[in-house]
């Protein structure tokens, strides 16, 4: 058995892949949390075992106006797991009650309701001692094609609702990260995350969230050709020409970055549902699979000079979109423990 001594960050599994591209007409039902909750539970390697998992805000797994009585019931039932809360996602959609970050006046309003409600629940669980750490997760809510329409414009709309947002999280001893993937209007390359973040211009409540596969995504310029780092003829042979990217992505964004997804992508893009298309979250074993993923990790983790940050407190895995009968299996967790654990290894520390 491998001696693993870091017991920092911490290692979650996130719960929203149960529900995000799921449940709509055409597309694979919902997996319920406790399902979830027992593959977390079980998962184990070299006799480690996942810490505690990431949450998402909506139905059916934890409703956005649930009620502290609800969240009380909730928390107990994860402890009995064994398991602590981070992270959350606030359903700040149209569809789930929120609306555009640069929509109209009383779209705009119900997104940041929807993140206020978000962060009361936070706060309720760090009081009740499950959530030793994590933020609450958003986006632009608003697609490409409508963003580029004045993306001048538009960019400043998702700014200043960010910024009504963040001084809501500040309110409740939260903070923000906006989740940067290539569906997401304004946010759809590295360059245009740098960009929104300075104009929110609140460092430490409002920052970025890295998903590995969806950042990676960004070398290639998917929607937006402009950011493009890697040729479109790109042989992916050439691991130094991805490093170099890869690395510019990091670098450029590892300063914001305040939540991190352990994930691995094949280099394309998939949709499921109604979730637009956007980088294609991949098993952690996949011979397909596009990044080393502890090497990758590292250069979120470490900065310039190599050393460790420790800003991340947690790691979570991200398996988004991947089919009910691959999430379903005991196998899948265990390999996702097994890859978190490798990052662990290469970029933790002791406490």
């Amino acid at each position: 058995m491998a001696a693993h001594t870091n017991n920092y960050p911490k290692l979650h599994n996130a719960m929203w892949p149960g529900v995000v591209g799921k449940g709509a007409p055409g597309a694979e039902p919902f997996i319920g949390l406790d399902t979830l909750l027992e593959l977390t539970q079980n998962a184990e390697v070299d006799g480690v075992k996942f810490d505690g998992v990431d949450l998402w805000l909506a139905d059916p797994h934890i409703s956005i106006d649930s009620s502290k009585d609800d969240i009380k019931r909730v928390t107990d039932h994860i402890a009995s797991y064994g398991l602590k809360v981070g992270s959350f996602v606030a359903p700040i959609w149209g569809g789930a009650g929120g609306g555009s970050a640069m929509g109209t006046k009383e779209e705009r309003a119900r997104f940041v309701e929807q993140v206020k409600k978000a962060c009361k629940i936070g706060q309720w669980m760090r009081e009740m001692g499950i959530r030793p750490t994590g933020g609450v997760r958003i986006d632009s809510s608003s697609g490409v094609g409508d963003w580029e329409k004045d993306p001048v414009g538009n960019t400043h709309k998702i700014a200043e609702t960010f910024r009504e947002a963040g001084k809501v999280a500040q309110d409740h001893g939260e903070y923000l990260f906006a989740e940067g993937e290539i569906c997401w209007g304004g946010m759809q390359s590295w360059k245009k995350n740098v960009n929104l973040l300075e104009e929110v211009g609140m460092p430490g409540v409002v920052g970025y969230q890295a998903d590995m596969a969806h950042s990676m995504l960004f070398t290639l310029g998917y929607n937006s050709e402009e950011d493009r780092l890697l040729p479109k003829d790109y042989d992916w042979k050439d691991r130094a020409a991805l490093d170099a990217a890869y690395k510019k992505v990091a670098d450029a964004l590892r300063l914001w970055t305040y939540d991190f997804h352990v994930a691995q992508n094949d280099g394309t893009v998939f949709g499921s549902g109604d979730h637009e298309k956007t980088g294609r979250h991949v098993q952690a074993t996949d011979p397909n699979g596009k990044l080393d993923i502890a090497k990758h990790a590292g250069y979120w983790l470490r900065d310039d000079a190599g050393a460790l940050t420790k800003k991340i407190r947690h790691l979570s895995w991200d398996g988004c979109m991947f089919p009910n009968a691959v999430m379903t299996q005991q196998q899948t967790w265990n390999d996702v423990l097994g890859a978190m654990l490798k990052v662990r290894d290469a970029h933790g520390w002791v406490e």
